[in-house]
């Protein structure tokens, strides 16, 4: 009996060498999910592989899709980003640009990549844990937030502009701005504009 992944592919015209491609793996994975000898698969793989197959992630892993309940919403397309690091809520801590995982977020963020939080400085909109979508762009307009790098450290913060200065705002009273005037700007960068958050209960 034919596999209902390989059946699903056939429907769309693919290829295993477009799921392949799609999902970033090579044919004789592919071959081997419909044949069902690997059992488990990575969450980000599952995402890109229903993405390309036009189906539901509960589809990938079963066959089945599962319903969504009365008062409930269905859940948005979804896209894999790639996780890069922690950034600080409060003193900027040290940037580290390796990715420690993917994460599954709307598509119609248009994220480049998250930051996972660390501290209280943005309170109460942003929590210490929390995970953060961020489109990576070199600007943003006044009052927005914005994961920003000083130097080889990196915060996110509220950014304002003014001729003689830039400040980088917390939400939190408790704590002060940052402020950088004169050369001081010139060690800053704009990473990108927060786009999405991600919050587990």
């Amino acid at each position: 009996m034919e596999n209902y992944l390989a059946k699903r592919r056939k429907q769309l015209n693919l290829t295993q060498k477009d799921i392949a491609q799609a999902v970033g793996v090579s044919e004789g994975t592919v071959s081997r999910w419909e044949s069902g000898s690997i059992a488990n698969m990575r969450r980000d793989r599952i995402v890109l592989y229903a993405k390309v197959l036009h189906t539901t992630p509960d589809f990938i892993m079963s066959g089945e899709s599962v319903g969504i309940p009365a008062g409930f919403e269905p859940l948005p397309e979804l896209c894999a980003v790639p996780r890069i690091g922690r950034i600080a809520c409060g003193n900027p801590i040290l940037a580290e640009e390796n990715v420690e995982n993917y994460d599954s977020i709307p598509i119609n963020w248009r994220a480049d990549f998250t930051l996972l939080c660390a501290g209280d400085s943005m309170l109460p909109r942003i929590q210490d844990g929390d995970l953060v979508a961020i489109r990576r762009q070199p600007m943003v307009e006044n009052g927005e937030i914005a994961a920003v790098r000083i130097e080889d450290e990196a915060t996110l913060k509220r950014v304002y502009t003014y001729p003689d200065r830039l400040v980088l705002q917390p939400e939190n009273p408790s704590f002060a701005p940052i402020v950088l005037i004169g050369e001081e700007i010139n060690s800053v960068r704009i990473e990108g504009k927060a786009v999405g958050l991600c919050r587990g209960f």
